[in-house]
């Protein structure tokens, strides 16, 4: 290894292996994109004990493949890959004193550099498997470590290549992606968490800077280098997913498909990009072209099924949105077969599609929802010691059915609906959003003309906000209002449902923004986030209050409680 003093001649040998290094991981991603993806372990495992880059891009395909299947033992296998990915990269990296100390005399070369940033891309990834395959909370907690410890680094790095121009060497491009694709996560991730959740994962101090996350992110996806692929899809994730799951549902569609189009070029038959490239059509409004696209993705290649499941999700929901039940009972069926992701979540599902249905007509291969309801405990998993807060919530709401003579959930499907945020990807579509409001009135009249038990106002209140949500969507701002305004009236006399009332004040808030009123905005929201705790789905609650209150460029500092407005 490099001592930082090589002669001219073994210097210039070190960066043409560093070169064909870096050429050869580009072939093997150039593999993964066109769906070859066997093929492209098969070019970069032979050289996974040696070579830093190949030892970190053959973890992170295997990582990528684990994430998807969500099987134990994929996870583990992963995680032992990465750390040894992690372990090849500390073998090239200088050994002590802070990067400008190192670099005092000249003494540290430009493979030295790669390894840092190579060292703290390992650390990034392994923090993200720990979280996912470890059911304890000391995992947890020493996945956080790993978190802060490359964040460090990439802080070092960037703060070092800014200010030490003369280490350019001849791929200096390759780090500055490595670089611009750590401090994009970053300053992206930690912008969307809310101060309360930065603390429990120790990152009490730190902020992130969205905008300036969400440029170096497109700075390294645009320019010609080995992250390029990464920052890609991290920016395609946020402009397509966390907006809408996280945040208040305005995904930047046309930064996504700006950021598509040579992805889709290059690479017409990638399965990753038609997946994206369905997505973005999905949020569009555009549900047709969405599911050819998702179809599309699904024959574009058989190697990995995992892509097939995130296709099938998303195809489910296409067919929710159009009220073809049947479709998407199909879709929640497939995934409850093959997918590992959460049994409960597509159980769940099936049971809500058959619930939807006419209580005469027949259910698809004889199943029966109430049974299914019964069921969805049984498939209960945990992740960091906990279960994720779709499956509480999915299992919470089954449990009505373990009466003998069970009182239906009412609208099931467009209550989880809801939390994926899908009202706001039918607002562009007024046939969508009529259809929705149909369906919502007709469960309200079923509900008026049955006798009422200890769920009806809890059904009534969840009828009330949805229905808030489509006449919103509709433009017909004082209905709505008055919608969620009933439900938070109800605060007191609601017995099981006590999300609906933070979620009417986030609803009723981000209404107010829509109609000028910003201050009285504010306050709802502030109040939503400060004086309501444990209620279900509350993590999912305070990320989307968090991103209007960001929004707004309002405090989000966690307060004492707000007196009631």
């Amino acid at each position: 290894m490099s001592n930082g003093k090589d002669t001219p001649g073994t210097a210039n040998s070190t960066q043409t292996s560093l070169r064909t290094c870096l050429e050869e991981c580009m072939e093997a991603l150039d593999l993964f994109l066109n769906n070859h993806f066997n093929e492209s372990l098969d070019k970069l495992q032979p050289r996974s004990k040696e070579s830093m880059y190949h030892a970190l891009i053959y973890a992170t395909v295997l990582e990528m493949q684990a994430m998807m299947t969500f099987q134990h033992e994929d996870l583990v296998s992963a995680g032992n890959t990465m750390k040894s990915a992690q372990e090849v990269c500390q073998r090239f990296r200088k050994r002590s004193g802070s990067l400008a100390s190192r670099a005092a005399g000249d003494e540290l070369t430009e493979e030295e550099l790669h390894a840092e940033a190579c060292y703290a891309e390992c650390l990034l990834q392994r923090a993200a498997l720990t979280f996912l395959q470890d059911e304890n909370m000391v995992s947890f907690i020493k996945g956080g470590i790993k978190v802060r410890n490359s964040y460090l680094i990439y802080k070092e790095l960037h703060s070092f290549i800014r200010s030490h121009s003369s280490f350019k060497g001849p791929n200096h491009k390759h780090l500055e992606g490595g670089v611009a694709f750590g401090i994009g996560a970053f300053n992206l991730t930690l912008s969307l968490f809310p101060p309360r959740i930065l603390k429990v994962l120790e990152f009490a101090g730190f902020s992130g800077d969205k905008e300036y996350g969400l440029s170096q992110l497109y700075e390294g996806a645009t320019s010609h280098n080995l992250r390029s692929m990464l920052c890609a899809l991290l920016l395609l994730c946020y402009y397509t997913f966390l907006c809408f799951i996280l945040g208040t549902g305005e995904g930047d569609v046309a930064d996504a498909e700006k950021l598509l189009k040579p992805f889709r070029l290059r690479y017409p038959r990638g399965a990753i990009f038609l997946f994206f490239a369905g997505r973005v059509e999905e949020i569009k409004g555009n549900v047709d072209e969405a599911v050819a696209l998702f179809e599309d993705g699904c024959k574009a290649q058989q190697a990995w099924k995992q892509f097939h499941h995130m296709c099938y999700w998303e195809l489910m929901w296409c067919f929710t949105f159009k009220r073809h039940w049947k479709m998407a009972y199909f879709y929640a069926d497939l995934l409850s077969q093959e997918s590992r992701w959460s049994k409960v979540m597509y159980v769940y599902m099936k049971a809500a599609y058959l619930s939807m249905l006419p209580e005469g007509e027949a259910r698809p291969f004889g199943e029966d929802e109430v049974e299914l309801f019964r069921q969805v405990p049984t498939f209960k998993q945990k992740i960091a010691g906990k279960s994720p807060p779709t499956e509480k919530f999915a299992i919470r709401k089954a449990r009505r059915y373990r009466a003998s003579n069970p009182v239906r959930l009412p609208v099931p499907v467009l209550e989880m609906m809801y939390m994926w945020n899908g009202f706001s990807m039918i607002s562009k579509r007024p046939e969508l959003t009529e259809g929705i409001l149909e369906t919502l009135l007709e469960a309200e009249r079923t509900l008026q003309a049955a006798p009422d038990n200890e769920y009806t106002l809890d059904d009534s209140c969840l009828i009330l906000l949805l229905k808030g949500l489509c006449l919103k969507n509709q433009g017909r701002m004082q209905p709505a209002e008055e919608c969620f305004n009933k439900v938070y009236s109800s605060e007191k006399k609601l017995k099981f449902d006590h999300y609906l009332i933070p979620n009417s004040l986030l609803e009723l808030g981000l209404l107010y923004v829509d109609t000028g009123r910003r201050e009285q905005a504010i306050k709802l929201l502030q109040k939503a986030k400060n004086n309501y705790k444990e209620y279900s789905m509350e993590s999912r609650t305070q990320f989307r209050i968090h991103a209007a209150l960001s929004k707004l460029k309002a405090d989000t500092s966690d307060q004492e409680e707000i007196t009631v407005l």
